[in-house]
């Protein structure tokens, strides 16, 4: 027998054998990526074109939107943190990332609507998320078809769609969270990938804190993946890169010197204990008044066939090896809801991979199940494939109406229309209650940063308080949405507020409604309403009025002219006006919340003989008119609309503009 020492040595490759010997393994490698790419680009391509299309127009813009977008906006364009006090409810790393994005990229100058711009950052980080999903089934063990599958459910379904869309932290964590798991299934420089693990894990969370609940998954991936002769290494070198990311949060509120309370300032503790204990539960699945009840409804709107397939497909992925982690992930995080406490809108965002996940995989394996001989498995599959035919079947015309609606519909042009009301109308001194959603267009229209009021505001900081001694009669308006319409009443300065206005403008309908109110400071509707002096002198210059043949009113206007109800600043512009050519009119309408129950609104159909409609030539001659009063006359807003020139005028009626009649 040859000894070792015996054995002839092998040739030592030299360069060029070497480039020899790679050059297979070269061309495999880059094969192999290229029929990865065919398999991740068309799922990925149209994913995102579907997310990206209409992406100012629906769904309309939310108040919590627009709050991590005036954040990011303030980073670059005010130098500070958040457009108003910091007081730690969000680690403010998620709006920071926006807001680098936006700078890179000059996304507040390409935009009008800032929101729609750090929107377009959410679709950044959605396609980040998608790619490395699909990575991550592929490296869970399932086909490349199954990984698309994956990605097309995670981009396409429309509760995705409804949620990637807007502007959530949590889409951003997302990203990280993935990638956190992903490194997390390394082999390969297992110390670095999992150090990596933990440093991706740690930015999720302090983009979005409630994507700790994800740590027992990561946990797991990294105890059953370490090398047993380095665990206790590497998972401690892995937790400690966790807590040192953790620490900066707290190591940012000890150099501001807000970690404990004291008067007169935020702290980090406050925050945390409002978001953990203070901060009031969602109610009960079960109570139709309940956030928690409204809010599972509307993911139940927008997709219920993924809801009921995704925790059923878990509950059968339970019994699947590989699938089996993420299967408690989902129905953990699913039981988690339902603890008592208060449920984020967004929290759906974080469970959508997880869906993903064990939907595309339980097709595989119920593919599987079919093929193979063992008559139980196979009874199995049938099973499987059966009820996910029957989700595919349900699911097709509800994806289809609800992602046509998406590209479609424009259910965010009510606040656009408002907010330009405001910019054409409203004197630029002006202090408003508005919904966040619209602070950075109005402050970047012009509006003072400090009259723009952000209605959350209002009564919850001393700095905002301390500007309006006198609460809602230091505001000239309030734009109401359907966020602030169901804003707590016991905020007094936002009630107060909409409780002494009137709407002036008025755009949409519904949930998408916006109202732009004018607030009576003085209260003059309430004295006017008593004031049967006003009315007599009104209805005299009514009944005059109606002698001028150069006036054109319907019968049931003629009826308010002489019952003493309709402005007088109407009766006198219709009389100055009627000088110089005929004027017809359309209606004299009452603004919604006036005491007084005066019709304040005139509504010019036609003059001199020219249509006043729309665009209409003889809209302009009434538009000059009224837009060159002054002083007591000049009205709150003058706007062409379908049925002709819309005049407005405030409530506050001037006193002695009509003479009152001697007794």
């Amino acid at each position: 027998m040859t000894s070792t020492l015996e054995r002839p040595t092998a040739p030592v490759p030299t360069r060029r054998d070497r480039g020899t010997a790679d050059a297979p393994a070269r061309r495999s490698t880059w094969r192999t990526r290229l029929v990865d790419a065919a398999w991740l680009l068309p799922p990925l391509f149209v994913g995102i074109l579907v997310n990206a299309l209409n992406l100012g127009g629906s769904p309309q813009r939310i108040d919590d939107e627009g709050t991590y977008t005036a954040q990011a906006w303030s980073i670059g364009n005010l130098g500070e943190l958040t457009h108003y006090t910091y007081w730690y409810d969000h680690p403010p790393l998620g709006w920071i990332q926006i807001a680098a994005y936006a700078g890179l990229t000059d996304a507040w100058e390409r935009y009008d609507v800032a929101v729609i711009a750090a929107r377009e950052a959410m679709l950044v980080f959605t396609g980040i998320a998608a790619i490395l999903l699909w990575v991550l089934v592929r490296r869970i063990g399932f086909a490349r078809l199954t990984a698309s599958v994956a990605v097309a459910i995670f981009l396409l379904s429309p509760l995705a769609v409804q949620f990637h869309r807007q502007v959530y932290l949590d889409n951003i964590a997302t990203a990280w969270l993935l990638a956190a798991l992903l490194l997390a299934l390394s082999r390969r420089a297992q110390l670095i990938g999992y150090i990596g693990a933990a440093a991706a894990f740690g930015i999720a969370v302090l983009t979005k804190e409630t994507y700790l609940l994800a740590l027992p998954l990561l946990a797991w991936f990294l105890w059953r993946g370490a090398d047993k002769t380095t665990r206790r290494y590497t998972l401690s070198v892995a937790a400690a890169v966790l807590g040192l990311i953790g620490l900066t949060y707290v190591a940012f509120a000890v150099v501001k010197g807000e970690v404990m309370p004291a008067d007169g300032r935020v702290s980090l503790w406050d925050g945390l204990a409002f978001q953990l204990a203070s901060r009031e539960g969602s109610g009960s699945l079960f109570d139709p008044e309940s956030l928690m009840s409204r809010t599972v409804g509307l993911w139940w709107q927008l997709d219920a066939a993924l809801i009921v397939t995704a925790l059923a497909a878990a509950v059968a992925a339970l019994f699947v090896r590989r699938l089996r982690p993420w299967a408690i992930a989902l129905l953990a995080l699913t039981a988690f809801m339902f603890r008592g406490g208060y449920l984020p809108v967004p929290y759906v965002i974080m469970l959508l991979p997880f869906a993903a996940i064990v939907v595309a995989g339980m097709g595989q394996i119920a593919v599987e199940s079919l093929r193979s001989r063992a008559t139980l498995r196979r009874f199995g599959g049938v099973a499987v494939a059966s009820g996910l035919l029957v989700a595919l079947v349900a699911a097709g015309p509800l994806w289809a109406a609800q992602l046509r609606g998406f590209l479609l519909a424009d259910l965010d042009r009510p606040l656009r229309d408002a907010e330009a009301w405001m910019t054409q109308n409203a004197p630029a001194d002006a202090r408003m209650l508005v919904d966040d959603a619209m602070w950075v267009d109005l402050v970047d229209a012009g509006f003072t940063r400090e009259d723009v009021v952000w209605y959350y505001k209002a009564d919850t900081d001393p700095d905002v308080q301390e500007l309006a001694p006198d609460g809602w009669r230091d505001y000239d308006y309030v734009i109401t949405t359907d966020s602030m319409r169901t804003f707590p009443t016991e905020f007094p300065t936002v009630r107060q507020a909409i409780e002494n206005s009137v709407v002036v403008a008025s755009f949409g309908e519904g949930a998408q409604q916006v109202d732009v109110r004018l607030i009576d400071r003085e209260q003059a509707a309430l004295a006017q309403a008593a004031d049967e002096g006003l009315y007599t002198a009104r209805s005299v210059a009514g009944q005059q009025l109606l002698q001028n043949p150069g006036i054109g009113l319907p019968g049931a206007e003629q009826d308010l002219l002489t019952s003493g109800v309709v402005d007088g600043r109407i009766l006198v512009t219709l009389g100055q006006l009627s000088a110089v050519g005929r004027i017809d009119v359309a209606a004299i309408d009452q603004l919604d919340g006036d005491p007084s129950g005066v019709h304040r609104q005139l509504v010019v159909s036609s003059f001199d003989g020219q249509d006043a409609r729309g665009t209409a030539a003889g809209a302009d001659e009434v538009v000059r008119f009224y837009e060159s009063l002054t002083g007591r006359l000049r009205p709150v807003s003058v706007e062409r609309g379908d049925a002709g020139v819309v005049i407005t005028f405030s409530p506050d009626e001037p006193t002695g503009l009509l003479p009152r009649p001697t007794s």
